[in-house]
């Protein structure tokens, strides 16, 4: 038995699963805390959890609860999660803290990943991953998500980095780190509420088949890292690219103005946005998570049926 199995609490469906070596796909559950207001966020979690069960997965959304890292809500923990005002954002270096003192916690990207490794999750849905901001010769600020990307074996499909992020020192940092980033069927990296940006990848990929296969063979050489599969937003529910990088810049200003620092930036962010949007960005978050949903219950299936 490793050391952190006593702070793990999966949920009897997750548990099953992976002790039958069938597909399951971690969730996040910052983006039910920190990321929507009350009712959509606790809507948004049980939609994406049915969708990743109506393409052949186990959801497992993860937090911090009662001293434990729990893999895997009930109903009850959701309501909990999205109702609470005090709920801690948890990330790599949080962790310890939060489940020393019983506090309860949302795991951000970061968190997430370390948390679906030990409970034995490859696969991991999310929005958008954190990265380096904008400013970052002055403020030196850059998420956690991308070292973590770069040292635990868990794949993330996203619709690319924040969008409130610097998008090109973001991939340069994931290059730098030897991170893997595809583009499922594109070869620019989408830019969360938009499907395109000026950044070319390197990899593209056009099924979860292929996508699998390649997973596979960098797990079976033992390369240690992550892989970031870049999924852009359904092109129905993409914004105008001039209409809402407008509205990001004025948030970013907003947001200096009023000294806002740390981990504080991204949720005071997309809260501007939404207001600014009239609830537009919202709808964009929803869409491209569900497709992300879609695509990772996917890839994980095709994964597993590789070994089985």
């Amino acid at each position: 038995m490793k050391t952190y199995e006593k702070y793990l609490s999966i949920k009897k469906e997750v548990k099953e699963a992976l002790d039958n070596h069938q597909p399951v796909v971690a969730l996040e559950s910052t983006i039910i805390s920190h990321g929507m207001p009350y009712p959509q966020n606790v809507e948004m979690a049980k939609k994406v959890e049915q969708i990743v069960r109506d393409n052949g997965a186990v959801p497992a959304t993860i937090a911090i609860m009662d001293g434990k890292i729990k893999i895997g809500l009930t109903d009850e923990d959701l309501e909990t999660l999205a109702k609470s005002k005090e709920v801690a954002k948890v990330s790599r270096r949080d962790l310890a803290k939060v489940v020393a003192q019983k506090s309860l916690g949302a795991t951000t990207v970061a968190s997430t990943m370390i948390c679906a490794e030990m409970a034995g999750i490859k696969f991991f849905v999310t929005g958008g991953i954190g990265g380096v901001h904008r400013g970052y010769e002055h403020t030196l600020d850059v998420s956690a998500d991308l070292e973590e990307l770069s040292q635990t074996n868990v794949n993330v499909i996203c619709a690319g980095a924040k969008a409130i992020l610097d998008l090109p020192r973001t991939i340069e940092y994931l290059e730098t780190k030897g991170v893997t980033v595809v583009g499922y069927q594109t070869e620019v990296l989408p830019a969360f509420y938009t499907r395109t940006s000026d950044i070319k990848l390197h990899h593209k990929v056009e099924t979860e088949a292929e996508l699998a296969q390649m997973i596979y063979t960098k797990d079976q050489l033992g390369l240690k890292a992550g892989v970031l599969i870049a999924n852009p937003i359904p092109k129905a529910d993409s914004l105008d690219a001039s209409y809402i990088n407008n509205i990001i810049d004025e948030a970013i200003k907003q947001s200096v103005e009023d000294h806002v620092e740390g981990k504080d930036v991204t949720p005071y962010l997309l809260k501007k946005i939404v207001e600014e949007t009239k609830g537009k960005s919202l709808e964009a978050n929803l869409a491209l998570v569900y497709n992300n949903a879609k695509v990772g219950a996917k890839l994980a299936k095709a994964y597993y049926n590789i070994n089985n």
